[in-house]
């Protein structure tokens, strides 16, 4: 054997077929690698616009039930004024119910942005995949 790497002054013909297939699983195994790398990256950065989504609609409940409650009861008591309690409760749960459903669709529409698809990954598998099918011939 000599101290020469595989590609450093050899031709094919001149290399054993333990010194190729050793070559090959250093490849495929610096490639898996690289992969799961890519993999971890991608998934950690999707997590992470799902978590701002998720994060976005955890504040505007709390929020939004906070100020449901304080606001509600002024109005509550200002409508008071002109009608009955019952009425002026039914009002303001309805201008409640607005105001929650422009939230969740805010929330809803900023968890839809994530991509788990993983698109990069999906691109670099197909190539390593090509890849090894022309090492195979």
């Amino acid at each position: 054997m000599s101290a020469t790497p595989a590609g450093a002054g050899t031709t094919g013909s001149d290399r054993s077929l333990g010194e190729i297939v050793g070559d090959v699983t250093q490849d495929l195994s610096a490639l898996v690698r690289q992969e799961l790398q890519l993999a971890k990256t991608e998934v950690k950065q999707e997590a992470g616009r799902a978590g701002r989504g998720a994060g976005l609609l955890t504040g505007a409940g709390v929020a939004g039930h906070l100020v449901l409650v304080f606001f509600s009861l002024f109005l509550m008591f200002l409508l008071d004024n002109w009608m009955p309690v019952e009425v002026a409760a039914i009002i303001t749960a309805a201008v409640w119910l607005v105001v929650a459903l422009i939230l969740a669709m805010t929330g809803r529409r900023a968890l839809a942005r994530t991509n788990p698809a993983l698109p990069q990954t999906q691109r670099s598998l197909k190539e390593d995949a090509a890849w090894a099918r022309q090492q195979k011939s």
